[in-house]
């Protein structure tokens, strides 16, 4: 039996595993939420497969993604990761992902990371049910207003369209085609 994927899982193993195992499943973990948002914002003009690829290496350069750590790094730390030919070498995005460390942070000892993101759903995924990738949106009224908000906290690399793909792949919306195998198991989140 051959099952139904949205039409972007593609033929490659790596990215169906993907899209059947992670993407679009609620994700609470503050941590994960912020290892997600720093991979958006390096998939920023590249594919998802390519920073997919390269996601174990990312962990490895930005220590497991630990805000804590992160946020004590400085420019030494910037060379030595665009000298890391296992990551996207960008100097704005490694800059940035220090940056939102430290903006995660102060959120993180508010109210809680995924107390922050999970309010604008009611802590409950989004179901828009669409019908066909032609549906769904590359950002939407609620991603525009987490984007300013998340800037308003002092993000950066974090515009609508990246948090809109950040919002699908973390679960606040489930945004698997209703015709894909994954989409009824996610419809209660």
């Amino acid at each position: 039996m051959t099952l139904t994927r949205c039409a972007w899982a593609g033929d490659d193993p790596l990215y169906q595993t993907y899209h059947d195992t992670e993407w679009g499943v609620p994700e609470r973990d503050s941590r994960a939420l912020f290892e997600k948002l720093v991979l958006d914002g390096f998939q920023a003009g590249l594919s998802w497969i390519t920073i997919l690829k390269k996601r174990d290496n990312f962990r490895s350069a930005f220590a497991g993604f630990d805000p804590d750590i992160i946020a004590t790094w400085g420019a030494d730390d910037v060379d030595r990761l665009l000298m890391d030919a296992g990551i996207v070498r960008h100097r704005g995005k490694i800059e940035a992902t220090i940056k939102n460390a430290r903006a995660y942070q102060a959120i993180e000892a508010a109210q809680g990371f995924d107390m922050f993101l999970w309010r604008y759903v009611d802590g409950v995924p989004l179901q828009p049910h669409r019908a066909t990738m032609a549906d769904v949106p590359a950002q939407t009224p609620l991603s525009v207003q987490v984007s300013k908000d998340l800037k308003k906290a002092g993000f950066t690399f974090c515009g609508p369209t990246i948090v809109y793909a950040f919002m699908q792949a973390c679960g606040l919306v489930n945004d698997h085609i209703v015709d894909c195998h994954c989409h009824t198991g996610l419809t209660n989140g």
